[in-house]
């Protein structure tokens, strides 16, 4: 038994990763490839493995000075259903980096524009099958310009949602959006620990 503090060591990393012998693109598209890997794994016998190389996307979170967060709802085609959750959405080949694409979504889904910027941190999901990371970012000194939303998010609908009432539905998982759940909670426990905002600068 391990004594208050201490780290218990559950099983030793292994000295022999992972190691790509082979590659090989069997789709792409502009958002995303797939590819099948010839890999040798840590027991050192050599397999298949398929998996998704995506450029990433951003989440942001937009506050007021009214303590109130730019929500979006739309239909969310792989999920077959319509969800509420933060602006964003992915990274493209133009985005000089993630900052300038959640400039972008933002400005694009909700018309809103920043003057402040801090990076709240990254996030990986299904790693057995994609390298996808999701950036979020906190954005402040907000203005508002038009909305120019792409053809296939002509149901969005953007609401100003009080951050108590937001950070309701994502401990409820009526939001389920695991970067717009990051966000809030991030924010959350930032204000618990008496710091209003994180204070890590976007890049």
């Amino acid at each position: 038994m391990t004594s208050a503090g201490e780290t218990a060591v559950l099983c030793e990393e292994t000295s022999t990763p992972w190691r790509r012998l082979d590659s090989v693109v069997v789709h792409r598209n502009p958002w995303f490839e797939v590819r099948q890997d010839l890999a040798l794994q840590p027991d050192g016998r050599s397999g298949t493995y398929s998996h998704v190389v995506a450029g990433g996307s951003v989440t942001v979170l937009a506050i007021d000075e009214q303590d109130r967060l730019a929500v979006t709802r739309q239909w969310i085609y792989t999920h077959a259903g319509t969800q509420w959750r933060l602006p964003g959405g992915g990274i493209d080949p133009s985005d000089s980096g993630a900052l300038a694409a959640g400039r972008r979504e933002l400005a694009e889904e909700t018309g809103l524009r920043a003057v402040g910027w801090r990076r709240l941190g990254a996030i990986t999901g299904a790693d057995s099958f994609t390298n996808h990371v999701d950036h979020i970012f906190l954005a402040t000194g907000l203005t508002m310009h038009e909305r120019s939303p792409e053809p296939t998010e002509a149901d969005l609908v953007v609401r100003w949602m009080p951050f108590t009432e937001v950070l309701d539905l994502v401990t409820s998982g009526e939001i389920a959006h695991a970067g717009s759940a990051f966000a809030v909670l991030r924010l959350a426990m930032s204000r618990a620990r008496g710091c209003p905002f994180p204070t890590r600068s976007g890049r």
